[in-house]
Order: structure tokens, then C-alpha cells, then sequence
């Protein structure tokens, strides 16, 4: 981000919605950070700084390895906010009492505001109404003490002191969710404490992410090349227009095909990113990767085996390339998340292939100039810097590719069963006009063989689930409601066309609990 932009930084304690505050603060146009509470120190030491939120999280801070931080926090001279758990770790700093509540609060709840003049500025028809908001709660404790000094804002019929706010006015805690969509004007109270509170100036915008990367890249790089993992799709493909944007024929992007891909993507890569104007070298490693992958099943051995397969690949590409010191990647905010439990207290889902797969040896930098972003934001600095839509809205595909799309062993048969029934999936999707309203589908081969009569005689064949999503960001996504006559249609395309393959399920579950992806 710019040295002179705002940067409102959320303290993390390991919520499942803290990814959800930084992007609403994105939303309303300022910059924001995910740091791990226990680094909130090195955090704060920087200039910029506008805010602290603390983030919510499953502890309660009387317990005794409850996360904290330490009371120096309460002498930076910004506002801070505190959101569920966040405002258990304000009010016990500042003095006040955290006790368990004689119940737990879930759910939707009439939250009645006491006094509208500054956090709940305009979210009543006028201060002192005691008039009510819908807020989304999820806590098992509550304020009993409030700090000395303190004042309430609002409460809630279990919670008699669900917001409040110190005598200075730059200390608030609330005990339900703005970040939530199940909080309806959520976004006008982060709105109120970022200008009206912080004072922070909307300039964080994606023409102004390009400007900051570009100088970054080239503050980085110095004189040095750099070899881009490039795959084709939206992430990898607006790092390399970037790293094109930012140090020209420095970069080499190279396209690995590890044997795992869909039906011709070397050649529809090749092709998208020539009328791009980035001219790519194809290696050809399949014969490598599926030599490593003969006999795993283990899901994350695959993802790790895959990462560092495409790691000896780009280091030997880089070989050929003297001055390349570092290898660039598309590694989205979603997938560090996911990956490793770097900003918070917050669980390892899977490793992917580039993050938690990478080997520890490795001798080129990485560079990841899109680690912090979210995947709508990623298409949105595509569209600025000029990308075509159809690489912009391309569906994610996996970096570990089939692999992680078929549950049990790789191998050179189930590949071309399951590649077979993918290319009938987007074939079917692209021709319904679906494609563009779903975020990503998919097939999936199970590990289950079911039997099946055809042609009057017996089969025991295998069963391809399909998976097809909607969602903005993949860090949360809903089954698709696809119409039944194209389900049919994919399903009998399948059963008929690829052989091996005999039932047909559709998956109809959602992020959270279940991931996107199978493995």
C-alpha cells in the first residue's frame, strides 16, 4: 500500500469473520491489515495508521490461556474498536468485567441504540430514541462492569451493555457482528468509525493497489529477473501483466504442464495470454509429476508432492535464466488463510500447493504481489489494467489440478475419466449461459465404484459428483442452484460419452462447513 494512504490495522484473535471486517473496510474504500495479535506491536510501529479493530474470536477472556495483549495497547493515540471478542479484550484492559451470560446469544437480535452521536451516527432516526437495529450476535459472555468512565450505547435484550464507548471517544466496544450481512446497517457503523471516528480519507481503490505494486515490484526486484508460475488463470494472470507493467521482458512467464490439466489448456493458455501480449514457455513435466504421485492417495501429500514438483520445475526453467532471483505466483489472501495459521489463532484447513506445499530448500524469492487480496478484488485490478473479461471471469482451477479432484490414486486412466467428464461440465455450463453466473464448477471422481445396468448387462463403475458454486470472494460459497434440465442434460452427456463412468451426484453443500474444492 502507499506510504501516505490510511491503513486501518484489524488485530487478529482468530474470528471466523475477520477476513469479513478487512474486506468491508476495503469496501468503504480505506486499507486495511490482518495482523496476529501476539505481533499487534510491530503492527502499529509504522506510519499511516488510522484505527485498531480487534477482531472477535472463540475465547472468553477470563479463561486462562485466553488470548491478550498488553495494556500498552491503550496508549497509541488512534481510535480502536472492539468487536465481540475484541470488546471482552478492551474492556478488560480499561478495567471493566467480563462474566459468562446466564445465556448464549446467536442469531439475529433487536440490538436498541441509547445514543446516537457518533458509532450509531444515523443508523436511528435520532439520538436518545432508544429506537432498534437488527445486529447479528454470537457470544456466550457479556459486559458486567464497564471501564471507569464508560458509557453505553446500545444493549440487547441479553446483553444490557452491547456497545459502549469511553470518555475520550476513541475507545468503543460492541459486543455483535457489523461485519456480517445479517447485520443490515453494519456498514454505515464501520462507516461512522472509519470517517467519522478515525477520520480516514477513501483512497484505497485499485487503480491506486496498481500504482503501490508496481513501485514495490520494482523496489524488489532491483535489476534482477523474475520467472512467473503462470497458469492461466485470473491470478496468475494479472501478476504477470503486472510484473510486465512493472519491469517489461525482465519476467518469463512459464506454463507447466504437470500432466493434471484440463482437455488442451497448454495450448488455450498459450493463446489467451498471446492476445495479451505476454508470449509464455510451455514445459512439459507430466511424465515427472505423475511418476511422484504413483500410488498417494493422501490428500495433502498430493498438495505437497505438487509443490515441490513445480518448484524443482522453475528452478531449472530458472537455470536458463541467470539473473532470475525470484519466482512469482498468484497467492491469493484465501489461500494463506487456508493454508497456514499465520494471523491468529486460527486453524489449518489444507495446504495449497503454493504456500503450505512449498519446500523449505527453495532458492528463488518469492514474490506474491496479490497475497493480500481477496478473488473479486484480484478481477477488479484485472479489469484496470486491462485484461478481457474472459480471463478475468475464468473459473479458478486448482494449482494441484486433477489431482485434488480426484479422491484416491492418480493415475493415467482416472485422469482422462474425470478430464473427459470436466470438459462436458464447461461445455454444457458455457452453452446454458451458466458459466458466468456460477463462480466455479466443476467434476470431482470418487474413490466409489456403484453398480449400474447398460445395455441390459451389469457395470460397476465409477461415480462423478458434480460441484458448481456461487460466491464472491472463496471464503465462503453456496451450492448453485443450476436448473434441473441442464443437471440432466450434464449427467446423461456423462454416462453416455465417458466410459468408466456409470452414476452421476450433484454436491449440494456449502463453504463452510464443506470447502470448495474435494481435497
Amino acid at each position: 500500500m502507499s506510504r501516505t494512504q490510511p491503513v486501518i490495522v484489524i488485530v487478529d484473535f482468530g474470528s471466523q469473520y475477520t477476513q469479513l471486517i478487512a474486506r468491508r473496510v476495503r469496501e468503504c474504500g480505506v486499507y486495511s491489515e490482518i495482523h496476529p495479535y501476539g505481533e499487534w506491536r510491530s503492527a502499529l510501529d509504522r506510519p499511516g495508521v488510522a484505527g485498531v479493530i480487534l477482531s472477535g474470536g472463540p475465547a472468553s477472556i477470563y479463561e486462562p490461556d485466553a488470548p491478550r495483549v498488553e495494556r500498552d495497547l491503550l496508549d497509541i493515540d488512534v481510535p480502536i474498536l472492539g468487536i465481540c471478542y475484541g470488546l471482552q479484550v478492551l474492556t478488560s484492559l480499561m478495567g471493566g468485567r467480563i462474566d459468562p451470560a446466564p445465556r448464549r446469544e446467536f442469531g439475529r437480535a433487536a440490538l436498541e441504540i441509547r445514543d446516537a452521536a457518533d458509532l450509531f451516527y444515523g443508523l436511528v432516526p435520532e439520538s436518545g430514541s432508544n429506537a432498534s437495529i437488527d445486529v447479528w450476535m454470537s457470544h456466550g459472555d457479556r459486559v458486567t462492569a464497564l471501564p471507569e468512565g464508560a458509557s453505553v450505547l446500545a444493549c440487547s435484550a441479553n446483553a444490557p451493555i452491547a456497545a459502549w464507548r469511553d470518555r475520550s471517544g476513541r475507545r468503543f466496544g460492541i459486543q455483535f457482528h457489523p461485519e456480517v450481512a445479517h447485520t443490515p446497517r453494519g456498514r454505515a457503523l464501520i462507516e461512522n468509525f472509519l470517517f467519522r471516528i478515525c477520520r480516514a480519507s477513501a483512497s484505497w481503490t485499485m487503480q491506486a493497489f496498481i500504482e503501490d505494486k508496481v513501485r514495490e515490484i520494482r523496489e524488489v526486484v532491483g535489476d534482477d529477473e523474475v520467472i512467473m508460475a503462470l497458469s492461466g488463470g485470473v491470478d496468475s494472470s494479472v501478476v504477470a501483466a503486472l510484473l510486465s507493467r512493472a519491469i517489461g521482458p525482465r519476467v518469463h512467464p512459464i506454463f507447466v504442464d504437470n500432466g493434471l490439466l484440463r482437455r488442451n489448456e497448454a495450448a488455450t493458455v498459450r493463446r489467451m495470454m498471446h492476445d495479451i501480449g505476454l508470449e509464455i514457455d510451455v514445459v512439459d513435466a507430466a511424465p515427472r509429476f505423475l511418476e511422484a504421485l504413483r500410488g498417494v492417495e493422501d490428500p495433502e501429500t498430493k498438495r505437497k508432492i505438487i509443490g515441490h514438483a513445480f518448484i524443482a520445475v522453475f528452478e531449472e526453467e530458472a537455470a536458463r535464466h541467470p539473473r532470475a532471483s525470484f519466482l512469482a505466483q498468484g497467492t491469493l489472501y484465501p489461500d494463506v488463510i487456508e493454508s497456514v495459521s499465520v494471523r491468529g489463532p486460527s486453524a489449518t484447513i489444507k495446504s495449497h500447493h503454493n504456500v503450505g506445499g512449498l519446500p523449505s530448500s527453495m532458492r528463488l524469492r518469492l514474490l506474491e504481489p496479490l497475497r493480500e487480496l481477496f478473488k473479486d478484488e484480484v478481477r477488479r485490478v484485472g479489469l484496470e489494467l486491462g485484461l478481457p473479461r474472459t480471463v478475468v471471469f475464468r473459473h479458478p482451477f486448482p494449482g494441484p489440478g486433477l489431482a485434488v479432484r480426484m479422491s484416491g490414486a492418480v493415475t493415467p486412466e482416472r485422469i482422462e475419466i474425470l478430464r473427459s467428464a470436466d470438459e462436458i461440465v464447461i461445455e454444457e455450463l458455457d452453452k446454458s449461459g451458466h458459466y458466468d453466473r456460477v463462480w466455479q464448477a466443476f467434476a470431482v471422481l470418487l474413490p466409489v465404484r456403484s453398480v449400474g445396468v447398460m445395455g441390459d448387462l451389469r457395470t460397476f463403475e465409477y461415480a462423478i459428483a458434480l460441484r458448481a458454486v456461487t460466491g464472491v470472494d472463496g471464503m465462503t460459497a453456496d451450492w448453485a442452484r443450476l436448473p434441473y434440465t441442464l443437471l440432466d442434460r450434464i449427467s446423461r452427456r456423462i454416462i453416455n460419452e465417458v466410459t468408466g463412468v456409470n452414476r452421476v451426484v450433484y454436491d449440494i453443500s456449502s463453504k463452510p462447513p464443506s470447502t470448495i474444492e474435494w481435497e
